[in-house]
């Protein structure tokens, strides 16, 4: 499901920054935000299946299932828990349960978000595999250990922390703004700088990793695909750590407070590791594809 978060965000925020769905209309946002989620199922299906196939699973239905329930339903849970919690401290921060607005998120789940995955995964079942490249320095590697980093800085562990740094970087102003909209109630209409923070996310994610992936092979590590993830999904951590600078902004007193806001936190860094680390991997793939492809082996 997390590759169905990309184009679902780009989504929103241009509908968002056009004028299309505007914060003052209550509601808007929020039902164009469910709606476009669930429609963007078939882009989630057809590259879970893709990827899933590559690595030569044997239960895709099952890897359907997941790409279809993990992280909405993870989500889900955690909504449930702490609604009911504040629904017995008497906040009127909870969210009523009406049984038409459940039934309507039930039918978006069930009516269109599944369907359009399985639809996805199985459009990307009936392609072909996805052969990936034979790394000449790592053919043998599997057999032999991975030498050790000759600089430090080289270390997978010391690039996973600073290839979060430049991202964050990206979008440490707009973050600012971002959070004030979400624990301050204070209304936001500057979407089209949030698309181009967004834009600027993607693309530095995208460059960091591959530079990063790049100095990995160098030094003979062809273990990639967890470090192409956790780089640029580091990213997540540092927004994390601001988070917990920031919260001194809202003078806090209850414990509940602090559960709702690290809760949601934890949640939102979360979907942001998923996201980033997935355009970092699925990044490194195509580099890796083009310069070990088979114009590589022509000129080898």
């Amino acid at each position: 499901m997390v590759v169905l978060v990309i184009p679902y965000v780009i989504t929103v925020i241009i509908l968002s920054a056009v004028g299309y769905l505007n914060p003052a209309r209550r509601g808007s946002l929020l039902n164009a935000i469910l709606t476009i989620y669930a429609l963007c199922g078939f882009v989630s299906g057809y590259v879970s299946s893709r990827l899933y196939k590559a690595f030569n699973g044997s239960h895709h239905q099952r890897c359907t299932v997941f790409t279809a329930l993990l992280f909405p339903g993870i989500a889900f849970v955690f909504f449930l828990f702490f609604n009911i919690i504040l629904f017995f401290l008497d906040s009127t921060g909870s969210v009523p349960f009406r049984v038409w607005n459940v039934m309507r998120v039930g039918c978006i789940w069930s009516y269109i978000l599944y369907p359009l995955v399985f639809w996805g995964a199985y459009v990307g079942n009936k392609k072909d595999r996805i052969e990936f490249p034979s790394i000449p320095s790592c053919s043998t590697m599997s057999v032999r250990d991975i030498p050790p980093p000759k600089y430090p800085w080289r270390h997978p562990v010391v690039s996973i922390l600073v290839g979060g740094i430049l991202p964050f970087a990206g979008l440490y102003v707009e973050l600012f703004f971002t959070m004030t909209n979400l624990w301050m109630n204070q209304y936001y209409y500057v979407f089209g700088f949030t698309l181009i923070v967004y834009l600027i996310l993607i693309i530095t994610c995208a460059e960091v990793t591959v530079l990063l992936v790049y100095y990995q092979l160098c030094a003979e590590n062809h273990r990639w695909w967890c470090f192409a993830f956790f780089a640029p999904g580091s990213t997540a951590l540092y927004t994390f750590i601001y988070s917990v600078f920031w919260f001194k902004s809202l003078h806090a007193s209850r414990m509940v407070t602090y559960l709702l806001y690290f809760g949601y936190m934890g949640l939102i860094c979360s979907a942001m590791l998923l996201v980033t680390g997935t355009i970092g991997a699925l990044t490194s793939l195509w580099f890796i594809s083009k310069i070990y492809g088979p114009s590589y082996s022509k000129t080898v």
